[in-house]
């Protein structure tokens, strides 16, 4: 697949690169699992010698048998032997006192599985040599709660010491219409709706989709339920790093979310879990949830709802989670027949969740989200430009037809008189708008 978008990410990395030949440079790379940071890694640094190390989970002295291969490799320079992985990176910052190049090490948070002490260490010899270094050094990481910890925690001897940090998110909505066009130039809205629903633009899983040719909404369903399926197990080793031993609960309280169980009272009788601590952790540690307020709602009201912050994810605890026994004898048509059976429903959501990133894709408005007071008088999607004091108010259904612009004007009385003065704008938004 040809690489898209990231060009604000790539001249970041590429001006990044070239200050390091002056002072050295510490560049820390978050972003989930699959969301493309090696391949954008690999696209940008492309003018001075690149060492690319993928940190396993493995003893120190095999890592750093594999690191001085790279480095002998890529440079010409034959350090020595070590078994001591802190004696390495010192010899590596000293190479970088008359070589200018860049060092990649990915996976950066499984430095502690060989040495929990070798952060420490790292924090000590990049102080000791950072001013007269010409290294580009840049850290990745996917396990969010780890990589957090290590550069935000005031306690830990990396914090305050990155010289730049970039947090990589999916692809926006326009890249995966760019993306299915290419694959589909004649692809319809719910095609669209399917990529967005699936991908979330994550690189990978359009990868997939992309790989397996499935650019309509029958084959890409067809491709997560076939045998031997990528996405089958993918749930389990995205999140299995994170919540070890307590996965299971973290799972149930993840699926009832998904199956559209969104406030906490729900939760709980969904799963018989008392919920709040879960969900605390998943919101603050994790970045896996996000808690919503309702417009106008203050910062401690307690009516608030809770949702998966991924795409995939929440299709993956909705479907292939829930269904897990059914998948594991290969009955996937069972599987597709049940995605069938609530894809309007379930894309119905979607539908809402696509429109609410495109419009704060757009630049124009500093709040972007949803109203609710009471069961019935959700309201789909708010855009507010607090500056102009323009408003738009929003109704989102698969169908237009469905849309009443009327009853989302009662629905919104309390929105508009707080906002006398505003330009006020209704919509309604279908799959025809995508």
């Amino acid at each position: 697949m040809k690489f898209y978008d990231r060009e604000n990410e790539k001249l970041a990395l590429r001006s990044i690169e070239s200050k390091s030949s002056s002072f050295a440079q510490m560049t820390v790379i978050t972003g989930r699992r699959r969301i493309g940071k090696t391949a954008l890694i690999r696209h940008s640094f492309t003018e001075i010698p690149f060492l690319y190390f993928f940190v396993g989970r493995k003893s120190e002295a095999m890592l750093c048998e594999e690191l001085c291969g790279i480095v002998r490799e890529a440079l010409h320079e034959d350090l020595g032997d070590f078994t001591s992985f802190a004696r390495l990176f010192g010899a590596v910052m000293n190479l970088s006192k008359r070589r200018n190049f860049t060092l990649v090490l990915d996976e950066f948070q499984n430095i502690k599985y060989a040495n929990e002490a070798l952060f420490s260490d790292i924090q000590n010899i990049w102080d000791a040599n950072k001013d007269e270094s010409q290294l580009n050094l840049v850290l990745c990481g996917s396990v969010y709660s780890m990589m957090t910890r290590i550069f935000d925690d005031a306690k830990e001897p990396l914090y305050g010491r990155a010289t730049n940090r970039i947090q990589l998110k999916p692809f926006s909505t326009a890249t995966l219409k760019e993306i299915l066009a290419d694959g589909n130039p004649d692809y319809t809205p719910d095609d669209l709706l399917t990529f967005y629903m699936l991908t979330g633009g994550v690189a990978k899983y359009v990868e997939q989709l992309v790989m397996n040719g499935a650019f309509t909404h029958e084959a890409m369903v067809r491709s997560v339920f076939s045998f031997g399926s990528y996405f089958i197990l993918e749930g389990y080793e995205m999140l299995r790093d994170e919540f070890g031993k307590e996965y299971s609960n973290y799972f149930s309280v993840l699926q009832a979310i998904a199956e559209g169980n969104t406030e906490r009272g729900n939760i709980k009788n969904a799963t018989g879990i008392e919920p709040g601590g879960y969900l605390d952790k998943l919101e603050k540690t994790y970045n896996l949830v996000s808690r919503h307020r309702a417009y106008m709602q203050p910062e401690g009201a307690r009516n608030v709802k809770y949702f998966i912050r991924d795409n995939f994810l929440t299709f993956w605890f909705r479907f292939i989670h829930k269904y897990r026994s059914a998948i594991e004898i290969d009955n996937f048509e069972y599987v597709q027949n049940k995605v069938l059976a609530d894809y309007n429903t379930f894309s119905g959501f979607m539908l809402e969740r696509y429109f609410r990133q495109r419009f704060a894709e757009m630049g124009c408005y500093n709040i972007v989200t949803n109203y609710w007071k009471g069961g019935s008088d959700e309201i789909d999607l708010v855009a507010v430009n607090e500056v102009d004091k323009h408003l738009v108010i929003a109704e989102c259904k698969r169908q237009a037809k469905r849309i009443d612009l009327g009853v989302l004007r009662n629905r919104a009385q309390d929105i508009v008189a707080k906002h006398r003065r505003w330009n006020i704008e209704f919509q309604g938004l279908s799959l025809e708008d995508m």
